[in-house]
């Protein structure tokens, strides 16, 4: 029985309280349209603003049959090396622009690139491949519209699409550059390592994981689908410089070693940070708990890097 009464700090539990009290444990047996809200309230509650000289565009892309929402964000002092794509969280049903609509302005802040928000379609009333689709259309949308190479960033059900896309797209002329991936859901072996270790932490439990997967696929079993779980994938050569963090937390934590060591056994470039003592979902504790701020750190530091085509790991 892990005691995340040792491996958690005060403050990081003051925030797994503080979130609990707007998105209880058990939001996951209210309907999808309450957990919305829900989720919706506690992203509002937890808003930091903008940083000073961000501005943000809100839009759409056409894609096959319907409009993709995305939000741009520009800073005032650009640096043109590279466009972020960002796909946000949300077990693939819940999210939007709003949720981490200051993740992204911060993100665009602190490393002065174009940041785009993708508002895929949520299941269940779009089942995958629905949301890869969308994030496949904002990829190539980015690629083909700004004359400068694009870096992939996601948490979570975002990091799942992101490296799907990173699959996807070995062959294109203006594939990724990179991509940092945060404590993103790739597929891995659930009868081992963190998914056992810390099935039960808080904030995120296999049950819950169990939960999304289901509403994702319609209950269909899509095993060995790459497009659904990343680390399905036989050849994992030719993909992106990759910087994948994780909380240790976290069911999801193992994700982050074995797609980093599938990567670099196939000759690539990708490493791990496995953040001590954080839960899944710390980027809402970026301002309050000072492992949450360092992590928040590093991941602008690694798309800054990425975006130069840099390698510093």
């Amino acid at each position: 029985m892990t005691d995340y009464r040792t491996l958690i700090d005060a403050e990081t539990w003051a925030f797994i309280e503080r979130t609990n009290s707007y998105y209880p444990p058990d939001t996951i047996d209210h309907t999808i349209t309450q957990q919305r809200e829900i989720y919706d309230r506690m992203c509002r509650e937890f808003f930091a603003g903008y940083p000073h000289g961000v501005t943000a565009e809100t839009t759409v892309i056409a894609a096959p049959a319907h409009a993709i929402p995305i939000r741009i964000y520009r800073n005032a002092t650009p640096d043109d090396a590279a466009i972020v794509v960002y796909i946000h969280g949300g077990g693939f049903i819940l999210g939007g622009l709003g949720s981490h609509d200051d993740v992204c302005a911060e993100l665009c802040g602190l490393t002065g690139h174009e940041v785009v928000s993708v508002d895929y379609r949520l299941a269940p009333e779009h089942l995958h491949p629905a949301g890869f689709d969308d994030a496949m259309s904002a990829f190539e949308w980015a690629a083909g519209t700004y004359n400068r190479p694009v870096v992939l960033c996601g948490d979570s059900a975002g990091g799942n699409l992101c490296a799907a896309v990173a699959h996807a797209t070995r062959g294109h002329a203006k594939k990724p550059i990179g991509q940092v991936l945060i404590y993103p859901g790739l597929g891995g072996d659930r009868s081992r390592g963190s998914y056992v270790t810390h099935a039960e932490a808080p904030m995120l439990t296999v049950r819950d994981l169990e939960f999304y997967k289901h509403i994702r696929t319609g209950g269909t079993d899509q095993t060995g689908d790459i497009t659904l779980s990343p680390l399905a994938d036989a050849d994992f050569a030719n993909l992106p410089p990759t910087v994948l963090i994780t909380a240790e937390c976290d069911p999801l934590s193992s994700d982050g070693e074995a797609y980093r060591d599938r990567i670099v056994a196939a000759g690539g470039r990708a490493t791990w940070f496995e953040e001590p003592g954080l839960v899944h979902g710390y980027l809402r504790a970026r301002h309050t708990v000072g492992r949450a701020r360092a992590s928040f750190t590093r991941i602008v530091d690694a798309v800054a890097t990425l975006a130069k085509g840099g390698w510093t790991w």
